[in-house]
């Protein structure tokens, strides 16, 4: 679990985040969404360590992120999965290559167990016969799956996920998002995505928190979602026709139930 209390940030005395507190609970997928220059990406940097925070407190199972020296933070790091809006992966390496990567860097694992480990990890993504290929001679897709996997190669506790389905199509989005909620539950990870994507919101949302202009304004899962009063909630989340046609019949037969 992680828990979020009393967060602030600012920038040339623009605050950016004004007090966030919030939970992201263990074993569920939560998902942190926003307007763009909400803050919500501001907020995901600092849980990952890469903006400092001006107050407040960011805590891993009761460790305070704010707290740790160079060297705590290092450790903490090897608990952590990092899902890249790009991928980001290594042209110039093996999908195989990728995926033993995090392996290399942070573990002294002799290379057959290094292998066995990253080839469990594909497979678990069912990527099984594409480790000999290069990110070039894949899909956009494969190339998701393969940045998922190299994500769980140190098997996190922790795995954040900027925008995973940027890019991608309608089918392909919802192969990613179920592959991140079925490893989420298999694993037992704290799993937080940042995400613009409405379908994911509405698929995968167990734990929903909504930040708007640098609060956080709303926090419920996807079911709550339909029926919320939240103004500029409903605003943000059904802004196409057909999420609004969506919304009005959810409402409609909840006021018919007896």
């Amino acid at each position: 679990m992680i828990e979020v209390k009393d967060v602030t940030k600012s920038f040339d005395g623009r605050t950016v985040l004004h007090g966030v507190s919030a939970t992201f609970y263990t074993g569920k997928t939560n998902l942190i969404i926003g307007q763009s220059g909400s803050g919500k990406t501001v907020l995901m940097k600092s849980l990952v360590g890469l903006m400092q925070p001006d107050k407040g407190q960011i805590l891993f199972d009761g460790r305070n992120l704010l707290d740790m020296n160079q060297e705590q933070v290092k450790e903490l790091r090897k608990e952590i999965g990092m899902l890249f809006q790009g991928s980001a992966l290594f042209d110039s390496e093996t999908v195989l290559g990728n995926v033993m990567f995090p392996l290399q860097m942070f573990t002294r694992k002799p290379y057959e167990e290094m292998r066995e480990r990253a080839m469990f990890c594909l497979e678990r993504v069912n990527l099984k016969g594409a480790e000999d290929k290069y990110p070039s001679e894949i899909s956009g897709g494969m190339q998701k799956r393969v940045a998922i996997a190299r994500a769980i190669a140190l098997n996190p506790k922790y795995l954040f996920c900027d925008e995973p389905n940027s890019g991608l199509d309608p089918k392909t989005s919802i192969v990613i998002d179920e592959l991140l909620s079925d490893i989420t539950h298999e694993y037992n990870i704290t799993t937080v995505i940042n995400t613009h994507d409405m379908n994911s919101v509405l698929g995968i949302g167990e734990n929903i928190i909504f930040i708007n202009k640098g609060h956080r304004e709303w926090v419920g899962d996807m079911s709550q979602i339909y029926t919320t009063a939240n103004e500029a909630l409903n605003e943000f989340v059904f802004a196409t026709r057909l999420f609004q046609e969506v919304r009005k019949y959810v409402v409609s037969h909840e006021k018919s139930k007896p």
